[in-house]
């Protein structure tokens, strides 16, 4: 199912895209997808295997689910759900761990079963590692795969907490986190030094397993991470470059996180046919060209 506001491809563009005005709208359009799929499995009598992704990207994505839920009487109780990642040594009590995120975002406000919810334990103790990501990857089999997988990207390329340099036939393990993701998480821990070193997260070969990928970004400081993805070679050091690899892949973008593409930075090198499907009013090539200090910070 394609969603609305889909882009024509260009020569440069190696997967395709969905550029909205604005990441609320964007994410509903993600919302409805997801709701579609679930509402089509519900009448089918088939479970939904979702993975999702943490971090303030998907959070207006988690909104409007939840408004669907109480608003639309969308259920949730057919749906099995398994988190990307988790940081290392954080218990899932921990007031920063992505499993209390969850919770707080979504699972405690739905009506998804608790025996559905799968998340990576980041205080599982070092000789256990290695069995508990191993332990993940047979969940995930056993519910017969991920159906639509959630992701966002870092500012070094990265999708889950596969970082620079990660093999695409990785699968869930424990890794070292980049200087750059610590320096990104910094303000939640109350400074870089608080801020942990390591994480467990699901491999590129989990995700490309995923029958249904959709990336969503968000705001300028994503737009240069997403030209690399979407318009550079397929390269460990541009993890999200691997997505290319996937038949069925969509990149969900507001203007912000698309505007360092060749179609909104240097559009005539690409004819007319890049134009289609938007609105010509240059505004995604007057916010590259402005000087930084008058560019919107979302």
């Amino acid at each position: 199912m394609l969603i609305e506001h889909t882009l024509l491809p260009t020569r440069l563009e190696h997967v395709p895209l969905a550029v909205f005005a604005h990441r609320q709208v964007a994410s509903c359009a993600v919302a409805a997808e997801v709701a579609g799929l679930i509402r089509a499995r519900q009448r089918q009598g088939r479970t939904v295997v979702l993975g999702l992704a943490t971090g303030s990207t998907p959070v207006s994505l988690y909104a409007e689910l939840v408004r669907l839920h109480r608003e639309e009487r969308l259920s949730f109780a057919n749906v099995i759900t398994f988190n990307l990642d988790e940081y290392r040594g954080l218990s899932a009590d921990h007031p920063r761990s992505y499993g209390r995120f969850m919770r707080r975002h979504l699972f405690d406000l739905i009506d998804l079963p608790e025996t559905r919810i799968h998340l990576l334990d980041g205080a599982v103790p070092d000789a256990a590692v290695d069995a508990h990501c191993r332990e993940y990857e047979q969940k995930i089999r056993a519910a017969g795969g991920i159906d639509f997988q959630i992701l966002g990207i870092g500012r070094n390329g990265h999708i889950g907490f596969n970082e620079p340099g990660s093999a695409r036939a990785s699968r869930t393990r424990l890794v070292a986190l980049d200087p750059l993701t610590r320096q990104d998480a910094a303000g939640d821990f109350g400074g870089e030094e608080r801020t942990p070193r390591c994480a467990i997260t699901m491999g590129i070969g989990t995700i490309l397993e995923a029958r249904r990928i959709v990336l969503m970004a968000w705001g300028w400081r994503k737009a240069g991470p997403v030209r690399a993805a979407v318009e550079g070679e397929v390269t460990t050091q541009a993890p999200a470059s691997f997505l290319q690899d996937h038949d069925q892949v969509q990149f969900v973008l507001d203007h912000d996180a698309a505007s360092a593409l060749t179609r909104y930075r240097l559009p005539w090198l690409l004819g007319a046919r890049a134009c289609q499907g938007r609105t010509w009013d240059q505004r995604p090539i007057r916010r590259v060209a402005a000087p930084a200090s008058e560019i919107h910070r979302p």
